[in-house]
């Protein structure tokens, strides 16, 4: 019984860090999604340029898709046959760890 006892404490407390792991990666993501000025192009919530909405994109794509269109736009573009005009730029000065954050961020954003 002890036994059962410490493993459904020890699932307990690891979910609730990762969650709380989780939460912090997508408030940074966030924060770099602000700090790059993404809304200018796009939108999430109705915030920021409607023609690029972003709603739902974590249902869409894929965190490597996702991370594919940050590092390098116009292969992408060409790849998915996209006709949005002017093509997204690309962005493959971000920080590794900036990236990751608004990878992860944006794979939150899921349709309900």
């Amino acid at each position: 019984m002890k036994r059962q006892l410490c493993v459904i404490a020890l699932f307990v407390l690891t979910t609730a860090g990762a969650a709380s792991a989780q939460q912090a990666v997508i408030e940074r993501g966030q924060g770099v999604y602000a700090a790059q000025k993404c809304s200018i192009c796009h939108s999430i919530q109705g915030k920021g340029n409607q023609k690029g909405a972003l709603d739902g994109v974590g249902s869409k794509l894929s965190a490597s898709d996702i991370r594919s269109w940050m590092i390098s736009a116009p292969e992408m573009a060409a790849k998915t046959k996209a006709t949005r005009k002017p093509v997204m730029k690309s962005y493959p000065a971000i920080p590794k760890d900036d990236l990751d954050a608004l990878v992860g961020y944006l794979q939150s954003l899921k349709k309900p």
